[in-house]
Parts: C-alpha cells; sequence; structure tokens
C-alpha cells in the first residue's frame, strides 16, 4: 500500500511558476515510476507527466513539454513537478500517481489531489 500526499496548489497569474510536491509513504516509493495527472472541470483525467523509478527516463504531455519538468527524490519518497509559463488551460486538479510499470499509464496508487488555478 502506498499513500500519496500533495501539496503547492494555489492560485497563480499566467505567465507565473508553481511547483508541486508529493510524499509517498512506505518503504517501496522506489519500486514505481511516479506521474502526474490533471482533471480539469467538465474534462477526463489526463497525463501531465511521468518518470522512471531511477529518474532517468521521463515523459510529458505535449501540452505541458518545455514547461514543466518532473524530478524525484527517492531518499526522500517524494516527487516534484515544476511548472512554468502557467497558462488558464493549465487549471485543474492535479494528482499525484504512483504506477508498477515503466513510466504511469495505469497507475496503482492515486494521491488526493491538489486545486492549481491559474488566473488570466
Amino acid at each position: 500500500q502506498v499513500q500519496l500526499v500533495e501539496l503547492g496548489g494555489g492560485l497563480v497569474q499566467t505567465g507565473n511558476s508553481l511547483t508541486l510536491s508529493c510524499t509517498a509513504s512506505g518503504r517501496t516509493f522506489g519500486s514505481y515510476s511516479m506521474g502526474w495527472f490533471r482533471q480539469a472541470p467538465g474534462k477526463e483525467r489526463e497525463f501531465v507527466a511521468g518518470i522512471s523509478r531511477s529518474g532517468q527516463t521521463t515523459r510529458y504531455a505535449d501540452s505541458v513539454k518545455g514547461r514543466c519538468t518532473i524530478s524525484r527524490d527517492n531518499a526522500k519518497n517524494t516527487v516534484s513537478l515544476r511548472m512554468n509559463n502557467l497558462k488558464p488551460d493549465d487549471t485543474a486538479v492535479y494528482y499525484c500517481a504512483a504506477d508498477s510499470g515503466f513510466l504511469p499509464t495505469r497507475p496503482d496508487y492515486w494521491g488526493q489531489g491538489t486545486q492549481v488555478t491559474v488566473s488570466s
């Protein structure tokens, strides 16, 4: 069992930056690839960024490529998402996820989500 807790959401203006962090419980953090997903009002949840167990491989959605950086610290059981040049379309609830696969596609565990609102 893995429990995930996200922090760092909030209200920001267009063009600003924000860093989301996620802390995992348990001693098996390094066994999971980690990812960030988001869900905007009226839309389905979508993949944002993912990172492999070692941290050497990352993937990004086209919508955030070049603006976001995902990183992890296996010693601290944390994964972070740095988002730059935020746009109103980035407004969503952001979820941290843990996946037993090489990269997160169908996560096994989810956090409770943190709201990010980007004002124009």
